[in-house]
C-alpha cells in the first residue's frame, strides 16, 4: 500500500496508469461517505487511454488514517486535497467525485478552479432545510455508525441487504461486498462528524451559492431512481449556473457508474470530448 503524509495524516492512495508515450492528463477520483476508492478501479480503468488516475481515501475512510485534532467539516476535507495534489506536484487535473465527496470537490473547485481543467459531481445536488428531517436523519445515523459489529460482514445476503437502498441495478458481489466492509472500517468520528457536516443547515444554505458561482465547466450525473440524493436535486443545482451540465442515468440510483457503466462512460465521455 503507497501512503503520503497530508496535514500530519497518512492517506492511501494509489495511480492506475497504462503504458504510453503521451503525457496524459491526470483525473483524480473521490468516493461518498463511508466508502473508499475502491468503488471508483473500474471506471478510472475505462478511461486509462485518455488518462493517468489518482485514487485515494479520505481521511478516516477506506485505509487512509485519522486526526483528531481535524475537524470534519467539508471545507477541511478540501483543503486536504488541495495538500495531495500539491505534495504530488500535480499542477492541473480532472475531478470525478461522487455523493460526499461532490460536495468536497464542489467547494475546492469554488477554492482552487486554478488547479482544474473539469470536473464531473457524480450524485450530488441541493437540499432544502428540514428541522424534524435533519434531526431524525441525524438519530437514524448515529444509530448505524454505532451499531457495525466486525461480524456484520459475515452474514450471509449482508451485503445485498446493506446496498438495497443504494441501488436500482444489481452490481457484482464483490462490490457490494467492498462497500459493507468499508463502511464496517470507517472510523467512528469520521463517519459521524461527515453525517453532521455533509447534511446540516449550514450546508443547505451554502450548497446554492456554491453551485451558482462555479466557474469551472461541470458535469452533474444523477441516477434517475436514487432516493439517497434524488435526480431532482441534481436538476436544482444545475439550473443555477451555465457551466453545469446535467445527465441523468435512466433505471439507476446512487451508483450510475457502476450500475449502467456503458452509458455512465458515454456521457463522461460525451462531456471530456474524447472517444
Amino acid at each position: 500500500m503507497t501512503y503520503i503524509n497530508v496535514r500530519g495524516v497518512d492517506h492511501y492512495y494509489e495511480w492506475i496508469k497504462k503504458p504510453s508515450n503521451m503525457i496524459k492528463p491526470v483525473m483524480v477520483f473521490m468516493h461518498g461517505w463511508a466508502g473508499s476508492a475502491r468503488y471508483w478501479q473500474s471506471t478510472a480503468e475505462a478511461l486509462l487511454d485518455n488518462f493517468d488516475c489518482l485514487l485515494y481515501d479520505m481521511r478516516g475512510f477506506g485505509r487512509s488514517h485519522v486526526q483528531p485534532d481535524l475537524s470534519y467539516e467539508l471545507t477541511e476535507y478540501a483543503e486536504d486535497l488541495a495538500v495531495l495534489l500539491n505534495q504530488l506536484n500535480l499542477e492541473r487535473v480532472y475531478i470525478n467525485a461522487h455523493s460526499m465527496g461532490a460536495s468536497i470537490a464542489t467547494l475546492f473547485l469554488n477554492r482552487y478552479p486554478q488547479k482544474v481543467e473539469k470536473a464531473i459531481l457524480t450524485c450530488s445536488g441541493i437540499f432544502e432545510y428540514d428541522e424534524k428531517a435533519f434531526a431524525a436523519f441525524y438519530k437514524f445515523g448515529g444509530l448505524v455508525v454505532k451499531f457495525r459489529p466486525k461480524w456484520l460482514g459475515k452474514i450471509p445476503l449482508a451485503d445485498r441487504m446493506f446496498m438495497a437502498r443504494f441501488l436500482h441495478n444489481p452490481i457484482p458481489k464483490s462490490e457490494r461486498q467492498a462497500f459493507l466492509e468499508d463502511f464496517i472500517n470507517a472510523d467512528y468520528q469520521a463517519a459521524l462528524g461527515t453525517i453532521f457536516t455533509s447534511v446540516s443547515k449550514e450546508q443547505a444554505e451554502l450548497m446554492p451559492q456554491e453551485f451558482a458561482k462555479l466557474t469551472v465547466p461541470t458535469l452533474l450525473v444523477a441516477g434517475e431512481y436514487d432516493i439517497i440524493i434524488p435526480a431532482e436535486l441534481g436538476k436544482k443545482a444545475a439550473a443555477l449556473n451555465n457551466q453545469v451540465e446535467l445527465a441523468i442515468i435512466p433505471n439507476t440510483a446512487h451508483f450510475p457508474m457502476l450500475e449502467d457503466a456503458e452509458t455512465y462512460l458515454a456521457r463522461v465521455r460525451d462531456f471530456l470530448n474524447i472517444s
